[in-house]
């Protein structure tokens, strides 16, 4: 990867609409975290755009995508109930009215602010991560965290070791 590149989560248009796009950072720590994209209104209270926000595409015509530039959050990828549950699970987080959604819990969260609207962490917060949209991509500009590369955190099949927060 070149410095040009440093930060590159995505293309814009990899985003999607109406789900999330999952990815991996590493915190100070080192640790390795998962981290989701997802696509919000824009800031004129516009349905969100599939292109980079100018209105026009490559050749100066018109895109389609004149109601404004893509908002883009990002959040760590787990729920605040129990926080090693993951909203998205590998296929990106499911959302219902603009809301990403515990498929565990139940819980809602705000696409724009990360908030619990419903469910048992209502009121929690997602940990936000910052990105900015440049040139059609989005890059992870927060201080805190490094990209390492699209897709969830690879696993050892063999490891049988539980997650669960059911103990016996």
């Amino acid at each position: 990867m070149d410095a040009a590149d440093a930060g590159r989560i995505a293309a814009l248009p990899d985003v999607p609409t109406d789900s999330t796009f999952l990815f991996r950072v590493t915190d100070e720590s080192d640790e390795e975290r998962e981290a989701i994209l997802v696509r919000t209104a824009p800031a004129d209270g516009g349905e969100p755009t599939t292109g980079d926000g100018d209105g026009f595409d490559g050749d100066g015509e018109s895109d389609g995508d004149e109601a404004g530039p893509a908002e883009i959050a990002c959040w760590l990828n787990y729920c605040q109930h129990l926080t090693h549950i993951k909203l998205d699970k590998g296929s990106g987080a499911p959302m219902r009215n603009g809301e990403l959604v515990c498929a565990n819990h139940g819980a809602y969260f705000e696409a724009e602010s990360g908030r619990c609207t419903f469910g048992p962490c209502e009121g929690a917060y997602l940990t936000d991560l910052e990105v900015t949209v440049s040139d059609g991509d989005v890059y992870l500009v927060d201080d805190e965290f490094e990209f390492v590369g699209p897709g969830p955190i690879e696993r050892d099949d063999l490891d049988r070791a539980s997650s669960s927060n059911v103990e016996f």
